[in-house]
């Protein structure tokens, strides 16, 4: 695992409280003592400082606080419903969509508060591009699915969009596959071939974060295995947060995992340590397979 030396993320807890046990006081002073140094802080995509969402007046989040590094894979795992997706939503504003959300906290992408009035939502989710559970191409050919972000970005040159379907794909590991019928619907594709599809649309507009909301939880090993390669592939040029059900595919594509529990971040270190020498007990508990 390529992860840089003293390269931990940003692991800030709430303060002590006054009733916290000696034990709560230690684990915080743990995680205070990991915030990055402050050359450190240019190399940071996405940080949220003490982020907490309400649904309709249910708590999602509670004051999360972390940093996520450029050019890494984070993943975040956790039991279902611990706020997971939640959080992964909030990197592009998707929560927005729901009237009766509540958010506090802030969100920053590479330094710029991301929920402030005067922010382009539309430009931040092209920056920020999402890729869901289930495989969602548009019921068009495979080429005006890649072309189609481009088109809205008003890319008219033909010739300008064939190369970035062309890249795209090729990025997606897809091209070899699909070159010979880029005509054809895209809804023929195998579901497999249809989430690097969706990958590949993704990128053709040039995003700098790629955020992957269980990308793999409806296909078949093998297509899984096409799809980690790719997440291998691909955090050369991105910076890619994943959520996973599967603690197994967090320990092969991740550099750095966060266990997240009731919308709490528990714990957030290098994958090695999370899956080899978690600090709490609630993530040994977990990725032993005790609950969740």
């Amino acid at each position: 695992m390529s992860t840089e030396e003293n390269a931990r993320p940003d692991l800030q807890s709430d303060q002590t409280e006054p009733d916290q046990t000696p034990s709560d006081q230690t684990h915080q002073s743990d995680l205070l003592e990991a915030v990055p140094p402050a050359e450190e802080a240019a190399k940071v995509a996405i940080a949220a400082d003490r982020l907490s969402l309400n649904y309709a007046g249910r708590p999602a989040l509670d004051a999360v606080t972390l940093s996520i590094r450029h050019g890494l894979v984070t993943a975040f795992i956790g039991p279902s419903g611990c706020g997971k997706s939640s959080l992964l939503r909030c990197f592009n504003r998707l929560n927005d969509l729901n009237d009766e959300c509540e958010l506090s906290g802030t969100v920053t992408i590479n330094g710029e508060d991301i929920y402030r009035p005067d922010v382009d939502v539309i430009d931040l989710r092209r920056r920020v591009g999402m890729v869901f559970q289930r495989p969602n191409p548009f019921p068009k050919s495979i080429f005006e699915n890649v072309a189609f972000g481009p088109r809205l970005q008003g890319v008219k040159s033909m010739a300008a969009l064939e190369d970035t379907v062309e890249w795209s794909l090729r990025g997606a590991a897809l091209w070899d596959e699909v070159k010979g019928r880029l005509d054809r619907s895209a809804l023929e594709l195998s579901s497999g071939q249809q989430q690097r599809l969706v990958i590949a649309r993704a990128i053709a507009v040039k995003p700098e974060i790629l955020l992957l909301d269980e990308p793999c939880s409806s296909l078949d090993p093998i297509s899984t295995l096409k799809v980690e390669e790719l997440i291998h592939d691909l955090k050369s040029r991105y910076t890619i947060v994943i959520v996973t059900h599967n603690m197994q595919q967090a320990a092969r594509v991740s550099d750095y995992t966060a266990f997240m529990n009731q919308g709490r971040l528990v714990e957030y270190d290098s994958t090695d340590v999370i899956f080899t020498n978690p600090k709490d007990k609630q993530t040994e508990d977990y990725i032993t397979g005790r609950y969740g």
